[in-house]
């Protein structure tokens, strides 16, 4: 069990033992229909010598993710509470999982004109859509705020460009926040934690006169009226979690005390729910994370505040499986290996750093179904042309043999939103699944699998002659 885990689980000892309902769904349940859809898409021809990869979403199990976060925090808010859960999009940016999401009464939190566009195209209201990113150009601010799209600043130059934008064209209806960073630290991931005293977002508020610019921001802003801060992802523990929304909460008290007036009126607390990773215990459940920012910061539900949030893998990693065919299994210096068509193309990150983003592998037969016997120890190879392409090392299976396959789990979050392009791979197609009424399952295309056409036209197919051809003179 990963360090964040053990520490969550600490924070949360004194608080209610969790059921089904705060955890989305039975995870015995999620591990059947997985099975059911592993064999299913076999059985269909999704996955087979032809169609080597694919990515497959439970629809049943997001449901239930959405549903379970939508009653955590109701079930601590004063009733009347203004509540947005908005999906953080790049975990996940396909347009029929926002539309999925939006159905379920989740909005998008959006980092580049290209998630916005996303979010548009997926139907996700603007006054349910919020837009957060590092460098915005001054082109997206000027779309964000003709369209009317909640805007959280990162930093006073930001801010200064919005105030140019505001003057300029008038009244706007989007909500303008700004983002802080308390600066409290980071958890067990550095790459994925966002409070360190170094962070490229928000303005950090220990450093010297920040806190004091950041109040003299809001009073000089009657428009500025939310304050957002986003403490890290995986890795990073719930009392840090709750500390950072502790923070930014006694910061907008700070300001709305300052200020005389109600300047503040929408704490926008992030997304960062980790998940474990190790087994297919879904822990900590949003119930728990609510509960804890009760007890820890009172006031944030009393219905004075407005309230954001912005999960992103915690609503999809669990629904998610990469499904890949065992194209040769051989052995090297006494070791078995598995040569399979998922590796670096689509889980780059746990390739490149495995100690950190480890995946659990599930071994099932050349007919989808999960395998048995003893276990063996091997090594689970992807297909690209480097030898560290390994979604697994030394893992302890039952044996894989070819046209077998490798099933890599809890991938519904960061894997099929950002493939690499390594050795001109494919984007594999991703589907998904849901019970047909009829006892089985029925399959949705939710992204056509790349075509190897297309990959030339995206590696600049249309211009092949574009460098033969330049000229000095031709330069711009």
């Amino acid at each position: 069990m990963s360090g964040s885990v053990v520490e969550a689980n600490e924070e949360i000892a004194e608080i209610n033992e969790v059921d089904e309902t705060e955890a989305g769904g039975d995870d015995g349940e999620r591990v059947v229909r997985r099975d059911a859809a592993v064999r299913a898409a076999v059985e269909q021809g999704l996955l087979g010598p032809d169609a080597p990869i694919v990515g497959l979403l439970d629809v049943t199990g997001i449901r239930a993710s959405a549903a379970a976060l939508h009653r955590a925090f109701e079930a601590v808010a004063a009733p009347g509470t203004a509540i947005l859960h908005a999906f953080a999009v790049k975990a996940n940016p396909l347009v029929p999982v926002v539309r999925l999401l939006a159905a379920e009464g989740i909005g998008a939190e959006v980092a580049s004109a290209g998630e916005l566009a996303l979010a548009r195209a997926a139907g996700v209201p603007v006054a349910r859509t919020v837009f957060d990113a590092p460098a915005k150009t001054e082109a997206e601010l000027r779309e964000a705020l003709a369209l009317g799209v909640a805007v959280n600043a990162d930093n006073p130059q930001e801010l200064r460009r919005i105030d140019a934008l505001v003057r300029g064209g008038g009244a706007t209806r989007s909500a303008l926040g700004l983002r802080v960073n308390p600066q409290i630290g980071a958890g067990t991931i550095g790459a994925t934690s966002t409070a360190t005293a170094t962070s490229k977002f928000g303005v950090g508020l220990r450093d010297e006169g920040a806190r004091e610019w950041v109040i003299q921001a809001f009073a000089d802003r009657p428009w500025l009226t939310r304050l957002h801060a986003h403490i890290g992802s995986q890795g990073i523990s719930l009392s840090l979690l709750a500390r950072g929304v502790a923070e930014t909460y006694a910061l907008a008290e700070e300001i709305n005390a300052r200020t005389g007036r109600r300047q503040v009126d929408t704490l926008d607390i992030g997304g960062g729910l980790s998940v474990n990773l190790a087994s297919e215990v879904t822990e900590p459940t949003y119930a728990q994370y609510a509960r804890l920012l009760a007890e820890a910061v009172p006031g944030l539900f009393d219905g004075r505040y407005g309230l954001v949030t912005e999960f992103g893998r915690s609503l999809l990693a669990r629904h998610g499986t990469v499904v890949a065919r065992v194209e040769y299994a051989k052995s090297s210096g006494g070791r078995r290996i598995a040569v399979t068509h998922a590796g670096v193309q689509v889980a780059s990150r746990t390739v490149y750093v495995p100690g950190t983003w480890p995946l659990r592998i599930a071994a099932y037969d050349d007919k989808g179904r999960p395998k048995e016997g003893p276990a063996v120890v091997q090594d689970v190879a992807g297909p690209a042309c480097f030898s560290g392409d390994l979604l697994a090392e030394g893992r302890a299976l039952p044996l894989l043999e070819q046209g077998d396959f490798a099933v890599a789990l809890d991938t519904g979050a960061y894997y099929f939103g950002t493939h690499y392009s390594y050795n001109s791979l494919a984007r594999p197609g991703v589907y998904g699944f849901a019970p047909d009424g009829d006892g089985g399952l029925a399959f949705a295309v939710v992204r056509e699998p790349q075509t190897v056409a297309e990959v030339v036209a995206d590696s600049g197919g249309a211009h092949a002659d574009a460098l033969t051809t330049l000229r000095a003179s031709e330069r711009h």
